[in-house]
């Protein structure tokens, strides 16, 4: 035994000798080498399968413990489905609790591609059935569907706004049919009052970019796009709701989990009054019809918060062909008319103000002591000339004070106040300049809507580098009389005129005035926001005031002398287009003691102010306080 199991090799290791070799004595040590080195080696298979056993019970691991809920999610996603349930929009009102716009019901036949049959016979039947009933061809439902994916949960709208019995009849006809539902779709609609679309605005359907910046909403989702319906999206949108439905292996309903119903979103209360909205687009749309013009703007405000009363822009159009699935070709056609009926004129058209800007002339001339309340010109010779230019004036006044020179709409005496003529000094551009922009033109007013643009102010800066020429005095003359480059949109010359009418406060006008829930509670208000205050002095501004009150008893808008309440006012008839065309333009408040109402009307191309614009502030003076009036009886 020793030397079978003692012997060493050459190379000095120990040779073990199998037992079925001990009788086999004579055999030599590297004979049993040789027969050792033909025998496999599994050190390596034994080294492989451990390690492969290892990694598959840390898979097994991994798949059971630690991502066991994932794949659970998983598996109950085989089985549950999801459907939102659409939150109705807040409700918008007037001040009055009229409704401007509200919810209908609307139905969507609507298909979920993870709930068609799998095989494609199945799938092919039911888009023929589809098409039979629906006349929507195959191969457009296939192409959709493809489109978005077979595993798609998300529901693809195959047919939009149905009518009630046509929901109903495909309601029945598609009862038990896999993946097709007629789904219930809260949808808008708006009153039709000529203006109101141009600041309520319109929901549509998500574009891709929205859905990027809004990753809380849905592919089918729709929102807010312009006016109210957009600034305010956030108050009117409401949250959706969710049910949680188990479904069958071949997709069909065959309980409900979860229930979670939506909330609607919160009701917005303006500061609008519906009746004179539509006092104000009668009388607007009968005055360009006597014309034959066809646009017009007229907005009426409260001096004392700076809420909108009245807000009408012509020609408007129907926000609710926008919420019925407006095609390419109308949306086209509406672009391409050649009045712009989507334009907002009220904060988006700039025009020349004529002599509407005067009463803002006069008060930074009274601000900076260019003149006093006693200051007179003898304007009589109608004209001025300056050099080979002649400035000239609508009539002949006389003698005239300031008071005088704004009922009269003197052209010389405000020559003189912007330029200076014999013993008035004048304010000079930089001085013109800025009192305008104190007065909130050449800016945007900050209201409560998209698509606002701003006036201009013309500068000698602004005009060397827009039209390469030097700033002269008629340039000056011209700006005091709201003529040459000088330009504003009406809503910035009724933000102006407030300042005038409450004593000094230039305010941000706004059409919201607070928002309740569902309930009634208010939730945040939207009270007055004072951008400056204090510019011009109240003993300027009582002058410019009184020169306003002497338009309407002694000067050119003297139809509205008998009216119920004391006006004040100012009329313009402003020169655009190089021709001699014009604009008409009226502003005012009343009552003139103590205002709360402000109006600006504009009809372009209408002519004089007061044959074109007066008629129209006139209604509207006569409906806001024939209602004041019927609300304090009623009191």
């Amino acid at each position: 035994m020793p030397d079978l199991f003692g012997n060493y090799n050459s190379m000095g290791k120990i040779v073990i000798v199998p037992e079925e070799y001990e009788h086999q004595s004579n055999l030599e040590p590297k004979d049993v080498l040789e027969e050792e080195k033909e025998k496999p080696d599994f050190s390596l298979f034994y080294v492989f399968s451990m390690v492969m056993a290892i990694i598959f019970l840390f898979k097994l691991t991994d798949l059971q413990v630690v991502q066991s809920a994932k794949y659970q999610y998983l598996a109950e996603g085989n089985r549950i489905r999801s459907r939102d349930i659409f939150a109705p929009r807040g409700i918008i009102y007037d001040r009055n609790g009229q409704v401007l716009a509200q919810n209908i019901a609307s139905f969507n036949l609507e298909i979920y591609p993870a709930d068609l049959p799998k095989e494609k016979e199945s799938r092919q039947e039911i888009y023929k059935k589809i098409e039979d009933t629906s006349k929507i061809n195959t191969p457009d439902i296939k192409e959709r569907i493809e489109k978005e994916g077979l595993f798609s949960i998300e529901p693809i709208i195959l047919k939009e706004n149905l009518s009630r019995d046509e929901a109903l009849y495909l309601k029945v006809k598609y009862h038990d049919v896999m993946g097709v539902e007629v789904a219930y779709r809260p949808s808008r609609q708006y009153q039709t009052t000529p203006g109101l679309s141009h600041f309520l605005g319109y929901i549509g359907k998500i574009s891709e970019k929205e859905l990027v910046e809004k990753p809380t909403y849905q592919m089918n989702s729709w929102l807010g796009k312009t006016g109210l319906e957009f600034i305010y999206e956030d108050i009117l949108k409401g949250t959706n709701g969710k049910k949680q439905m188990e479904v069958d292996s071949k997709g069909y309903i065959q309980r409900v989990l979860a229930d979670l119903p939506p909330k609607s979103g919160n009701n917005i209360y303006l500061g609008l009054d519906l009746d004179l909205q539509k006092e104000t687009a009668f009388a607007l749309e009968e005055m360009i019809k006597q014309l034959n013009v066809k646009n017009a703007v007229a907005i009426a405000m409260d001096p004392r918060d700076g809420s909108i009363l009245t807000m009408v822009s012509l020609p408007s159009y129907d926000n609710n062909i926008f919420t019925q699935g407006l095609n390419p070709e109308e949306y086209q056609k509406l672009l391409n008319d050649p009045s712009k009926p989507l334009i907002n004129r009220a904060i988006a058209g700039v025009y020349p103000a004529g002599s509407t800007v005067k009463p803002f002339i006069a008060s930074a001339a009274l601000q900076e002591k260019t003149i006093s309340e006693k200051t007179t010109l003898d304007t009589s010779i109608g004209e001025i000339r300056i050099g080979e230019w002649v400035f000239p004036d609508w009539k002949r006044h006389g003698v005239t004070d300031v008071k005088k020179a704004i009922a009269e709409s003197n052209d010389i005496f405000f020559y003189a106040l912007g330029g200076g003529y014999e013993k008035i000094k004048g304010l000079g551009i930089e001085r013109m300049d800025k009192y305008l922009q104190l007065f909130g033109f050449n800016k945007e007013t900050g209201i409560d809507l998209n698509g606002e643009e701003e006036g201009l102010i013309p500068s000698p800066e602004w005009k060397k580098k827009v039209k390469k020429e030097s700033w002269y005095l008629g340039d000056s003359y011209h700006l005091a009389i709201g003529q040459g480059d000088f330009l504003a949109t009406p809503l910035e010359l009724l933000n102006a005129i407030w300042a005038v009418a409450n004593g000094g406060e230039l305010l941000k006008p706004h059409l919201i005035k607070y928002e309740s829930d569902q309930n009634g509670n208010i939730g945040k208000e939207f009270p007055k926001q004072i951008i400056r205050k204090d510019f011009i002095e109240g003993n300027n501004l009582r002058i410019v005031r009184e020169g306003m009150r002497q338009t309407v008893t002694e000067g050119s808008a003297r139809q509205l002398v008998d009216l119920p309440a004391s006006v004040a006012g100012k009329t313009g008839t402003a020169q655009f287009d190089k021709s001699d065309r014009t604009h008409a333009w009226f502003i005012g408040f009343a009552p003139y003691e103590n205002p709360e109402i402000a109006v600006v009307v504009l009809v372009e191309a209408g002519g004089e102010g007061h044959t074109a614009a007066v008629p129209v502030a006139r209604k509207m003076f006569e409906k806001y306080f024939s209602k004041t009036s019927n609300s304090n009886k009623q009191d």
